[in-house]
């Protein structure tokens, strides 16, 4: 998901909360700011907990353009661990 982060001041973010928490939901993000220095970001929440966390590994395209389906990958990892 892409953000745009937009400046705000920390009265405005006081006096028009639901307007705000309402752009946030839909995607945006904001730099808060007080007496012209920054003081905090506000972000939409990753409801899944994994931005950032995942890493591409394989990319399964490369093998078939469509890619490989998830059960084919787990009989390939099955017969591998049983030639351990």
């Amino acid at each position: 998901m892409s953000t745009k982060t937009n400046i705000i001041g920390f009265k405005e973010l006081r006096e028009n909360a639901g307007k705000y928490i309402n752009a946030i939901a839909r995607g945006k993000s904001f730099t808060v700011v007080r007496r012209s220095k920054p003081i905090f970001n506000i972000t939409p929440v990753d409801e899944w907990g994994d931005e950032g966390v995942w890493k591409t590994i394989v990319d399964f395209t490369k093998f078939q353009k469509s890619g490989v389906r998830a059960e084919e990958v787990l009989a390939s990892l099955k017969r591998l661990k049983a030639y351990e």
